[in-house]
């Protein structure tokens, strides 16, 4: 169906994606694998002629057969192009949230793709857009079809943009990372539609994943592409069971690494003082009008933080992990229950106690992009909260961000440098180093890994545990992806819609858990190879 060879991309002048070859069959999936830089996303952007206006192909082909027709996507015109989009090639984008126009219905945007690319009008494609709601297995077909995209959930999101995708029954399917930030039950529900959708109509789809393990799931072939070029491809039981490339090899002993349980020898004794108690917390959220009373997010929470460990608060999203979070460190405040943190309450500090405790518990924001002054440089906002508290002179902030820029393991010379001119890891690595200017002695964590590629989850999680034991630090860490807090906590707080399902050691929690609901977290964790 697809015959791709020599495809070559370059960015002003600068090759990115260099004599790329594959084939795709009807009804096939093929999982591009590699990490961010890899050129995955340029090489599908390439086919679906959406390449930024500094992108140009300096040479290939790619050949789409369609009823015994041939067409050269290279070569095609844009007027072309844009007729073949949303009819022949459809994408379903990384982000849905970014994806979705925000001031439209969620019914209004699939029935505008149904009314652009097929010839049914008005009831008829609204009929047609329940009916692709009804097939994603949307739960109240009708709510979803008057909604505004923020107001459902991740998953549902992603179901709209199947549909939105699906409207003008492609031949071709492109998937970009579609499961990347979704909790993994609602990512192993998306990847089963994905693949009942393939059955149903025949589709072929690419599937774009950093992720072997999800590729895993859903891949008949793998490509693995590294730095533009592609490396290796082949059977996908051939490639995860025996790679020939390093680099697959690699991406493999990464993610098998990051299944791995945390080591006995980094066990907690807990036998030491306590950092948090939360007794009995509850939090509510108002609603935004009289008719909305909002709802109650907290539930009469209560667990223990000792001096030390990796206390893991995972959940499926809306499990209250985050508000969790901000209820630690006094940014949202409770209708009832109580927070001490040693042993004095947080409703209950003076001016003093309260700057103490704002320079002791530092937060780790999930996207450090957005968490970082852009319009400062990284020497700015590393030694901006350290002069702010009078920790010391300018002098002493600047031996101090070097010190710390080493230990998180930056280039001293990269503090002139702006967020943007960074790698998502490497500003994960910056705003870790922001936190510690202050000296804490606990982090919280909120998903400081989901959106990273496994090799750089990796040198991360080496970079956490390395700083916890050469600053004595005590983490909570908060995470959707179970693999990644088998790897690193000592114990775990399992959340379901604001109530605590289950607590205990990390070890009792993934060998033996308890309650159906952990049960069906780990089950949904992907990977059988791994």
């Amino acid at each position: 169906m697809l015959e791709v060879s020599g495809l070559t991309v370059s960015f002003n002048g600068t090759t990115v994606v260099s004599d790329i070859g594959f084939s795709l069959n009807r009804g096939e999936v093929l999982g591009f694998v590699g990490e961010s830089g890899s050129g995955k996303s340029i090489t599908s952007l390439a086919l679906m002629g959406l390449l930024p206006p500094n992108a140009r192909i300096t040479s290939g082909r790619a050949i789409l057969t369609i009823d015994n027709n041939p067409i050269d996507l290279i070569e095609l015109p844009e007027t072309q192009h844009r007729q073949l989009r949303g009819k022949t090639i459809a994408m379903i984008f990384q982000e849905p949230h970014t994806s979705l126009n925000p001031s439209m219905r969620c019914g209004k945007q699939v029935v505008e793709a149904i009314e652009l690319n097929t010839s049914l009008r008005g009831k008829k494609a609204k009929q047609r857009c329940m009916e692709l709601f009804k097939e994603m297995q949307l739960p109240d077909p009708q709510k979803v079809f008057n909604s505004y995209p923020h107001q459902l959930s991740g998953g549902q999101k992603q179901r709209v943009m199947i549909a939105m995708a699906l409207a003008g029954e492609p031949k071709l399917l492109i998937a970009d990372e579609p499961t990347t930030a979704l909790d993994v039950t609602v990512q192993k529900e998306i990847l089963a539609l994905l693949r009942q959708v393939r059955e149903l109509h025949n589709l072929a789809i690419i599937f774009i994943s950093h992720d072997l393990a999800v590729i895993s799931e859903i891949a008949d072939r793998i490509m693995v592409m590294q730095q533009g070029r592609l490396v290796e491809q082949g059977v996908a039981n051939n490639i995860l069971c025996s790679p020939r490339h390093a680099y697959t090899q690699q991406l493999i002993n990464f993610r098998k690494k990051i299944n791995q349980p945390i080591s006995t020898q980094n066990s907690l004794d807990f036998n030491k003082r306590t950092i948090f108690k939360v007794s009995q917390a509850v939090v509510n959220y108002r609603g935004n009008s009289w008719f909305d009373k909002g709802f109650r997010a907290i539930s009469n929470v209560s667990f223990t933080l000792y001096e030390g460990e990796t206390l893991g608060l995972v959940g499926e999203s809306g499990s209250g992990k985050s508000t969790l979070g901000r209820v630690l460190l006094k940014l949202l405040a409770l209708q009832s229950g109580l927070v001490e943190y040693e042993g004095i309450p947080l409703n209950c500090m003076g001016h003093n106690q309260l700057m103490r405790f704002r320079r002791q518990v530092q937060l780790v924001f999930q996207d450090p992009y957005s968490s970082l002054n852009p319009r400062l440089t990284i020497e700015q906002a590393l030694i901006e909260p350290f002069l702010y508290h009078g920790m010391g002179n300018r002098k002493e902030a600047r031996q101090n961000m070097a010190k710390l820029l080493d230990a998180v393991g930056l280039r001293a010379d990269s503090t002139n440098r702006y967020p943007h001119e960074f790698s998502g890891g490497q500003r994960q690595r910056i705003v870790i180093a922001r936190a510690l200017m202050l000296k804490p002695t606990v982090l919280i964590c909120d998903e400081v890994l989901s959106a990273l590629d496994v090799s750089t989850q990796s040198q991360m999680l080496d970079l956490l545990q390395e700083l916890k034991q050469n600053h004595g630090l005590t983490y909570v860490f908060i995470s959707h992806d179970l693999s990644v807090v088998r790897s690193i906590c000592n114990r775990v707080v399992v959340l379901r819609m604001g109530q605590i399902e289950e607590e205990g050691a990390a070890e009792d929690i993934f060998d033996r858990p308890q309650s159906t609901y952990t049960k069906s977290l780990i089950v949904a964790i992907p990977g059988k190879f791994f």
